[in-house]
């Protein structure tokens, strides 16, 4: 399937509501803005009219859309919407390939404290990472 390509926001027209919760967004006076009747989101039109942002969420991330002419399309950020498995891959990644070559060289006895490290380093980060995203 083939994406459309984004058109312009008219801002004196009203949209369905991108988040999907089948209200409608209308134009705020005297604004760039858009809020839903349903959800009491407001929007922003950015980048010369072509992109819709999400203004008031609990999001870590900026979430943006694309009028295709019939439909509201997201809009790719790249990275940023895989920031977590990256960030958790390069966190916890060289702690069990550590723990791989430490058990690979080390004796019997040792394998016991070399595990206990190798958990705790990746308990660390990853006790770090659900203490910035909880709510």
């Amino acid at each position: 399937m083939q994406t459309q390509k984004p058109q312009k926001i008219d801002l004196t027209a009203e949209y369905p509501c991108p988040c999907g919760r089948r209200g409608q967004i209308a134009p705020i006076t005297l604004t760039e803005a858009f809020g839903c009747n349903r959800c009491q989101q407001i929007f922003v039109v950015e980048e010369s009219g072509y992109v819709l942002e999400q203004l008031s969420t609990n999001y870590p991330y900026k979430k943006i859309w694309h009028w295709t002419g019939c439909h509201w399309q997201r809009a790719h950020t790249g990275l940023r919407e895989h920031y977590l498995p990256v960030v958790l891959a390069i966190v916890l990644g060289p702690p069990v390939v550590w723990l791989m070559l430490a058990l690979r060289s080390a004796s019997v006895s040792n394998i016991i404290l070399w595990t206990f490290v190798a958990v705790l380093l990746m308990l660390l980060p990853a006790f770090m990472v659900w203490l910035a995203y909880r709510r």
